[in-house]
């Protein structure tokens, strides 16, 4: 049975961008498609590790070669694509920690989110012992460093840790730091991971 728990936020317990959300914010950049989202992701490193709002779509219209019109409605927009949950993952939370489990966060988030997410859902995000966030800690997945620190913070060796994220290259990177690692795929599934009993 896995003991300590860290899990990513970020296609696992949190929703990725919708297609809503995503036509939006190419509404509000003039810009649409691929070329918009490589140079969105392309520019996203540095945001995650604690670059502010206004530098980053700066950047992001620097490699498309253009002008955005209202940089503080697509930083509007990109916060709340990036602010809802699975509520089925929501519930493991609660029961892992009601079942004893020493629980963690290590994701890659930028700095405006955490008071969005510190507010509306601290509920069960107070189930956490630990919540390392890449714009706080000036590193992000997957950089070695990232895992490192988030152990620390639980206090504990990178081995005793279980980590759950939804992105193989970050599951491989936490292997590599000593954690043990699987890529996300469903509730029932961290249930098994974590030995508590299926639903």
């Amino acid at each position: 049975m896995a003991n300590v728990i860290v899990f990513d936020l970020y296609g696992v317990i949190a929703r990725t961008q919708g297609d809503a959300a995503r036509r939006r914010i190419e509404e509000l950049a003039g810009v649409a498609g691929e070329p918009f989202w490589e140079a969105y992701w392309g520019c996203r490193p540095p945001y995650d590790a604690g670059q502010d709002g206004t530098a980053y779509w700066t950047a992001v219209a620097d490699r498309l070669g253009v002008r955005f019109a209202d940089v503080p409605a697509l930083i509007a927009a990109d916060l709340d694509s990036w602010c809802h949950v699975d509520p089925a993952m929501v519930e493991v939370v609660h029961e892992l920690a009601d079942r004893g489990h020493r629980l963690g966060l290590l994701s890659n988030i930028i700095a405006e989110l955490v008071p969005v997410w510190e507010s509306r859902h601290s509920g069960w995000l107070d189930r956490f012992e630990s919540l390392t966030f890449s714009c706080r800690v000036g590193v992000a997945k997957p950089d070695p460093r990232a895992y490192e620190i988030c152990a620390e913070r639980m206090g504990v060796a990178p081995g005793e840790v279980l980590f759950i994220d939804d992105r193989e290259e970050n599951v491989v990177a936490a292997r590599a730091a000593g954690m043990k690692a699987e890529v996300f795929v469903s509730a029932e599934q961290v249930r098994e991971l974590a030995g508590a009993p299926a639903r």
